[in-house]
């Protein structure tokens, strides 16, 4: 099996075995970005929207009442399921497709708005996700893209990779924000406004979502501690009597358009 797909698996799996967890994950569902993402679009009652990697449906659910039509997509099957019963009811414009983020199932230029929040840094092959968002985006259209980035000192950018890796075996790697800038770019999306924040996660409940068994959170644990001075300042490792109570990860968010010589091709 290619290393691409036996990722793509591994997602599968991780989050099939984790599916209400991020229902009900507040760092997914309450985020102060979802907020943000309504004040810098402006939603139009005609858009037809798509939402890529949707996970617990946060995202959709927040952009649902301003559109005319949100198609929620993901990979892993039970996750969409599971999502599909909690929102169906609520929202009659919206359809749940299974869905590769590096191949979607859509004509070119069929989209006002495209949206994929806190779930790159599992894709194998981000360029062909930009590639495919700027192909399904209609021109001018709008994306937003929403993840964990690495910093650009690559001693930062290892560590952070190396314990997100640790504990959560579908992580691939977090971009920095010029690799972003880069793959837009190539892509033909204008990059329009951006923020990029810090973003607090208490240890115990943002480890245990993902690990297996008490070994892999320990050797978490022990990697972050074992880190260096700049990397627990960078991080804000708040550390009492050995046990960790919070790091911080470097989120950013991005809004882009589509320019009129966008290029991209099917992968």
């Amino acid at each position: 099996m290619p290393n691409g797909d036996r990722v793509k698996e591994t997602v599968r799996q991780q989050f099939s075995e984790n599916a209400r967890e991020y229902l009900t994950s507040v760092s997914h569902a309450k985020g102060t970005d979802l907020q943000l993402l309504l004040d810098w679009l402006k939603p139009h009652k005609d858009w037809i929207v798509l939402d890529i990697a949707t996970g617990g449906g946060h995202v959709a659910k927040t952009v649902a009442p301003y559109v005319n039509r949100i198609y929620a997509t993901d990979i892993t099957e039970i996750m969409l399921e599971n999502t599909a019963m909690d929102l169906a009811p609520q929202f009659g414009n919206m359809d749940f497709i299974i869905a590769d983020a590096e191949s979607l199932p859509f004509l070119k230029e069929q989209f006002d708005l495209v949206l994929c929040r806190i779930a790159p840094h599992h894709f194998p092959n981000p360029d062909k996700f930009v590639q495919e968002v700027a192909r399904v985006l209609k021109e001018q259209g709008k994306f937003i893209l929403i993840d964990n980035v690495a910093p650009e000192d690559n001693e930062l950018a290892e560590y952070v990779n190396t314990f997100e890796k640790l504990r959560d075996e579908s992580h691939v790697r977090c971009l920095s924000i010029l690799e972003w800038k880069e793959l837009f770019k190539q892509s033909g999306l204008i990059e329009v406004k951006a923020v990029n924040r810090k973003k607090k996660h208490e240890y115990e409940t943002w480890v245990e979502r993902m690990a297996r068994d008490k070994e892999q959170i320990q050797a978490v644990t022990d990697y972050i501690l074992n880190g260096n001075k700049k990397l627990h300042e960078y991080f804000n490792v708040i550390e009492t009597n050995g046990s960790i109570q919070s790091v911080e990860i470097d989120e950013w968010m991005v809004l882009c358009e589509k320019g009129p010589n966008a290029e991209y091709e099917r992968n």
